[in-house]
């Protein structure tokens, strides 16, 4: 599998641009991106900074744009319910979130979301990237530069782990990609079933 996504790849021109919009998608993001751009023969420091970056700068419209897209989407009847659903399985992690810090002092409780922010996303599992960490970052109410450096800077660790990893096993990157597709699809089941499972919210406008 990872041979055969190598290939559909380098089927496009330009490797630069191909590992910068492959770690722009969720699931993917950097940790997918870093392994994807050196199986094109991309340097490895170069595929790691083009795919920090286009993680990092995913964030700017996901924080903005989130909300919006949600209400206009759930504006169409048949996805409705869909939508509603997703827009639960993020507010209840950030309630979660939120509930570990019921009645603290104000900055305090800015203080640790900010932590709590940078640790999940520099956690380099497919679920716990930039996509995950800004949608909890939307649903907690918190302010983009509150959200955005722990955001990056977690991205940043992510992916000096996931660079070390690939620079380590660089002779086993069609199998590191493998594992890296499996993961990403056995999440996106779990992120499905939750989804089903969860209850409506419709108080997000």
């Amino acid at each position: 599998m990872g041979e055969l996504l190598l290939k559909l790849l380098s089927g496009i021109d330009n490797p630069n641009l191909t590992t910068l919009l492959v770690s722009m998608f969720p699931l993917v993001e950097l940790k997918g991106g870093i392994p994807i751009g050196t199986g094109l023969d991309l340097p490895l420091i170069i595929s790691a900074l083009l795919s920090y970056s286009g993680s990092s700068l995913i964030v700017i419209p996901i924080f903005f744009l989130l909300i919006p897209i949600f209400n206009l989407l759930k504006k169409i009847k048949l996805i409705r319910k869909i939508v509603e659903k997703i827009e639960a399985v993020f507010d209840k992690k950030a309630n979660d979130i939120a509930k570990k810090n019921n009645g603290a002092p104000e900055q305090q409780v800015r203080k640790f979301l900010m932590l709590a922010l940078f640790i999940f996303v520099a956690v380099p599992f497919p679920v716990t990237g930039v996509w995950t960490g800004t949608g909890i970052a939307v649903f907690l109410n918190m302010k983009f530069k509150d959200a955005f450096l722990p955001i990056v800077l977690g991205n940043l660790v992510a992916g000096i782990l996931i660079t070390l990893m690939t620079f380590l096993f660089q002779a086993y990157v069609d199998i590191i990609i493998d594992v890296l597709f499996v993961i990403a699809i056995i999440m996106l089941i779990v992120f499905i079933v939750k989804v089903i499972k969860s209850k409506p919210q419709t108080n997000k406008e």
